[in-house]
């Protein structure tokens, strides 16, 4: 599983989020809407909003089948789901 983190650097949430991914070593790619303007039309794709942070975990498919990925808007609001998911990843 791979996790996709959208952000802006004067989103507090955000900072949070990714100073506890870090804390954990948990790898993740960070797309800075700021500094990458075209993945906001993309964050709208996976979240139907443009709200950061937005956590996109998205799974291998198989046999070449996508599988719908999980996202989740908002760090604390959501960080018992982000630590069950997270987990089950270390798993």
């Amino acid at each position: 599983m791979k996790l996709e983190l959208y952000t802006r650097p004067t989103c507090s949430d955000c900072q949070t989020a990714k100073e506890f991914l870090s804390n954990q070593n948990i790898p993740y790619k960070e797309f800075d809407l700021t500094k990458l303007p075209n993945k906001v039309e993309d964050l709208k794709k996976v979240s139907g909003a443009r709200i950061v942070p937005t956590f996109v975990f998205k799974e291998k498919s198989i046999l070449g089948i996508p599988k719908k990925s999980k996202v989740l808007i908002g760090f604390e609001n959501n960080l018992e789901e982000i630590k069950g998911i997270l987990k089950k990843l270390s798993s």
